[in-house]
């Protein structure tokens, strides 16, 4: 029963540990696919950035960056679509890309047709963000890092294609159109700006709260590149005037660069954090069962030790028996044998012929 006892709550606790591990591992492994999906869909932004810029210009072939980035996603939704609750949102947003070439007009038209289809990519990273729980992550610099990576970046490149080719829009643009994209222009300036800022502050917090030993010097070279992309692209737009093109043209190669170095970084150390966040688990899962199998081990030597402790020795015959059986017969009354209560009942010799004494003695004797 004490054993029983024992090993009752010892299971239970077992079991709650295990269970605990097991749903933060899935957890894990869930934020460990969004980051891989995060990671093929990243090129998907600046690519499309690339492509509104070359349709703007009159360039109808699609660029092989946008082919390419829309192979990675399909791939990796083939594989992940299901578990993350992607498929149907991919499908659509694919089906509006491979549409982008067709779409006629002016300049306004095919603004729309891009600026559709890259909003539409944004609430893909933030579906993404949430159905692989990224958002819900408690390591600090894993939430700084998803942040950045999730909204920031997306939003930050976005923004700044967008305030390069309303700038040249607007610079081309009829007199009665000049306002209207002058405004939208500094709206893209403003939203730029905010993204940029929002990064940097969520990639510094991340370097300066991580125990990784290559994430804050990664980060600080290329955040530092990335910016000077942005302020080059800007000094590049003259929202109340004429846009350098050949500003432009140069700030969007250095900012491709810097997008794709500092990218490469985020995720690159995201998806180590989650390896070592993967191991800390699995090793705690085999921990929890090497000490339920010693808790075992050692109750049932318990149970054994008692076992050969709680032997009783066998009852033996001896002096004591005879003792007993002096005082049974002593308890009795008999005097001569007999069994009567009454010692007058019984025949006495007395003591003067000495036969009384002769049958003490005898019986005395073969007592003993």
């Amino acid at each position: 029963m004490l054993t029983v006892l024992v090993l009752l709550p010892t299971a239970a606790l077992f079991l709650r540990v295990l269970s605990d591990n097991s749903e933060q591992r899935d957890e894990t492994l869930l934020q460990q696919q969004g980051v891989e999906y995060l990671t093929a869909l990243s090129p998907l932004v600046s690519a499309l950035a690339e492509s509104q810029a070359s349709s703007l210009q009159g360039v109808k072939e699609v660029p092989q960056s946008v082919t390419a980035a829309t192979a990675r996603v399909t791939e990796v939704d083939a594989r992940l679509g299901d578990v993350l609750g992607t498929t149907q949102r991919w499908t659509g947003l694919k089906d509006k890309i491979g549409r982008l070439p067709s779409v006629t007009g002016d300049a306004a038209t095919i603004y729309q047709a891009h600026q559709e289809v890259t909003d539409l990519t944004l609430e893909l990273f933030t579906a993404l963000r949430q159905r692989s729980q990224l958002n819900q992550v408690s390591q600090n610099d894993l939430w700084y890092l998803q942040e950045a990576a999730t909204v920031n970046l997306p939003e930050a490149v976005t923004w700044a294609s967008r305030m390069s080719d309303l700038a040249n829009m607007a610079a081309n643009a009829k007199k009665a159109q000049k306002p209207a994209l002058n405004i939208a222009g500094a709206t893209a300036v403003q939203n730029v700006e905010s993204a940029v800022n929002a990064l940097t502050e969520n990639l510094q917090a991340a370097a300066a709260d991580t125990e990784s030993a290559t994430l804050s010097g990664s980060l600080v070279s290329n955040l530092d590149s990335f910016r000077r992309g942005i302020e080059a692209a800007n000094r590049g737009v003259s929202v109340a005037g004429v846009p350098n093109a050949a500003a432009l043209a140069t700030a969007q190669v250095t900012l491709q660069k810097a997008l794709d170095a500092l990218s490469n970084v985020v995720y690159g150390e995201m998806k180590n954090l989650y390896d070592d966040r993967l191991d800390s688990d699995d090793y705690r899962r085999i921990e929890a069962w090497g000490l339920f199998v010693l808790a075992l081990a050692l109750m049932a030597a318990g149970i054994y030790w008692g076992r050969g402790r709680g032997a009783a020795p066998a009852t033996t015959t001896g002096e004591t028996g005879r003792e007993v059986s002096v005082q049974s017969d002593a308890g009795n009354g008999s005097t001569y044998g007999g069994n009567s209560p009454n010692p007058y009942d019984q025949p006495n010799y007395g003591e003067a012929s000495g036969y009384g004494d002769v049958n003490r003695r005898e019986r005395s004797s073969a007592l003993r």
